[in-house]
């Protein structure tokens, strides 16, 4: 079959589907199934499709159609404009998250620790542009920390980028200048509201901590202050209505110059604050 009529073929399929952008998921497994850059595929849509193409580009476009998210498909989502790996045990990760990194760049740093690393994109997006530094990610899912370790590997990261199991920061011993987190943060009742590709693809202990969804705040706000250097900064993505909570959890435990940023909608994403001096081990 020609390329081109797949596609339209596909287009109808995903959306007969309930995919929200079926043309742009029917372009990105074709140009997946074909091998070539996605931006390139205008120029290969006149081609035949070998049998081995026409198979991979069928079983991706039926894997849509169960709502798998087309970078668990293709394996790959790009972000910070660096490859990563995708699984369906890690988070996919997000364009918002990259606000995060954002700020994280936005002043120096030299030891950097990562809680729920997930894929390892923020760790290893941080690490990549702040190249005298070192980094620690740790994550309770020992899946997912083979995950980054891999992607650590890829990106040429793996002697400046460590992993670790824990739970949040119960294993980590030592002091960092920066803390960033993407933590669970969805309320148990918002959960049936997901979107398919989210609820029935990405690992819930990921998604929601259950509950009111601020537990891992609770936690690593209390924790935090004993890891982090006098002056050492703490980012916390958030979710759209958390902004005023997660700083008042922050407040609490002696934080400073706390401030809510926002995603490029205008929405609360982050949570930044700076530490003081801090004695004892932090409490789980």
């Amino acid at each position: 079959m020609i390329a081109k009529l797949a596609l339209v073929a596909a287009v109808a399929r995903l959306r007969a589907a309930g995919v929200e952008d079926p043309a742009a998921d029917a372009r990105a497994l074709l140009a997946h199934a074909m091998q070539v850059p996605p931006a390139r595929l205008a120029l290969h849509t006149g081609d035949e499709l070998t049998e081995a193409q026409a198979e991979v580009y069928e079983e991706a476009i039926a894997a849509r159609e169960a709502r798998r998210p087309v970078a668990q498909i293709t394996g790959t989502r790009f972000f910070w404009g660096l490859p990563f790996r995708v699984t369906q045990d890690t988070l996919d990760p997000r364009p918002e998250t990259e606000v995060l990194v954002a700020e994280a760049l936005s002043q120096p740093f030299f030891r950097l620790l990562d809680l729920g690393t997930g894929t390892g994109c923020i760790l290893l997006s941080c690490l990549h542009d702040m190249r005298a530094a070192q980094g620690l990610g740790v994550d309770a899912s020992p899946a997912a920390l083979a995950v980054a370790e891999a992607n650590a590997a890829a990106l040429g990261l793996g002697a400046r980028a460590t992993f670790a199991l824990s739970d949040w920061c119960s294993a980590v011993s030592g002091r960092y200048d920066l803390i960033v987190s993407n933590p669970p943060y969805i309320a148990a009742d918002e959960m049936p509201g997901l979107a398919p590709e989210v609820r029935g693809w990405e690992p819930e202990i990921a998604l929601t901590p259950g509950g009111d969804g601020l537990d891992a705040y609770r936690i690593i706000a209390r924790q935090a202050p004993a890891r982090l250097m006098p002056g050492g900064r703490i980012l916390l993505e958030i979710g759209p209505t958390q902004g005023a909570v997660v700083a008042g959890l922050l407040a609490a435990q002696g934080f400073r110059d706390i401030r809510v940023l926002p995603d490029l909608d205008g929405r609360d994403r982050v949570v930044a604050a700076v530490s003081i001096a801090a004695d004892g081990c932090g409490s789980a």
